[in-house]
């Protein structure tokens, strides 16, 4: 069943020199993503130039922006229906098997060293039996040993980071749930997203793992619906879809707003699922049909 929603942002910055922002909030243009209506409102009025990434739908702006206030906002409203499937029907694809165009998504990667963590994860879940009730088991992990802690991690901190800290946020989380899973041999990617559920509102980190020809959804912090994630985009680690990166200038950051809700105003969340969800087409390669 698809399920509409209402969704956006608002970023606000004061900019001190001309600086080249590159944004990437907007919904991506999915299958199961229907009937996308939306609309971007910048401040000062500028011309911006844009690209979608071939194969995996990263919808990318960017804007060479004065000195002085700038404003991005952002308003969505999109039909979400998911891919359910039962766990014990998922099995892990061995690497043999798995498309060659798919290895960005099996190497280390600048905030995910899985080669670092691989003696780890083998000892904690090399003995599991493969398939994505393995990967749901690194999630309970996530979750039973690491703190949800904002301001224990920033920007720049990376998987082995936080394994040591014990402690971060959803970004953490995700990288740490990748490592495993690449570490494992299984080939797993950064998703950033808009939440339903999420309390307070904000961008949301989660992570999929390629799994019998389809990318399927993990989230180790376990503080949205699964069901309910509308997806931004998707890269090898947070590095690669940030939502704001400038470029060239001195910013000074203001507030940043995140909404998303049911496009019908019934504030009732969605029920957490221990089914497997995706919201991606079959995927025999490492993008999306």
């Amino acid at each position: 069943m698809a399920i509409w929603y209402k969704l956006g942002c608002t970023l606000e910055y004061f900019v001190q020199t001309p600086t080249v922002f590159i944004f990437n909030i907007e919904v991506a243009r999915l299958q199961r993503h229907q009937g996308l209506v939306e609309r971007l409102t910048i401040t000062p009025d500028i011309e911006l130039n844009r690209h979608t990434a071939p194969d995996i739908n990263n919808r990318y702006f960017s804007v060479h922006a004065p000195a002085g206030p700038l404003t991005v906002k952002y308003e969505a409203e999109v039909s979400l229906e998911v891919l359910r499937a039962d766990p014990n029907t998922v099995p892990e694809t061995p690497v043999e098997r798995l498309p060659l165009d798919i290895m960005p998504f099996l190497l280390p990667s600048r905030f995910v060293p899985s080669d670092r963590l691989a003696a780890f994860a083998r000892r904690e879940f090399g003995y599991l039996a493969p398939g994505f009730n393995r990967i749901t088991a690194i999630c309970n992990w996530l979750y039973d040993n690491i703190d949800y802690q904002r301001g224990a991690s920033n920007e720049q901190t990376t998987a082995d980071e936080s394994l040591i800290l014990r402690a971060g946020v959803c970004r953490d989380f995700a990288h740490l749930g990748i490592a495993f899973c690449r570490a494992l041999e299984i080939p797993a990617r950064f998703v950033s997203c808009y939440a339903y559920g999420l309390n307070p509102s904000d961008f949301h980190a989660v992570f999929e793992a390629y799994l019998d020809g389809r990318w399927w959804l993990f989230d180790g912090t376990r503080q949205a619906n699964l069901d309910g994630l509308v997806r931004i985009g998707v890269g090898r680690d947070a590095a690669e879809i940030a939502f704001c990166s400038p470029f060239g200038g001195n910013v000074q950051y203001g507030d940043v707003t995140v909404s998303m809700g049911r496009s019908d105003g019934s504030p009732e969340l969605l029920g957490r699922t221990t089914d497997a969800i995706s919201t991606e087409e079959p995927a025999p390669n490492a993008g999306a049909a």
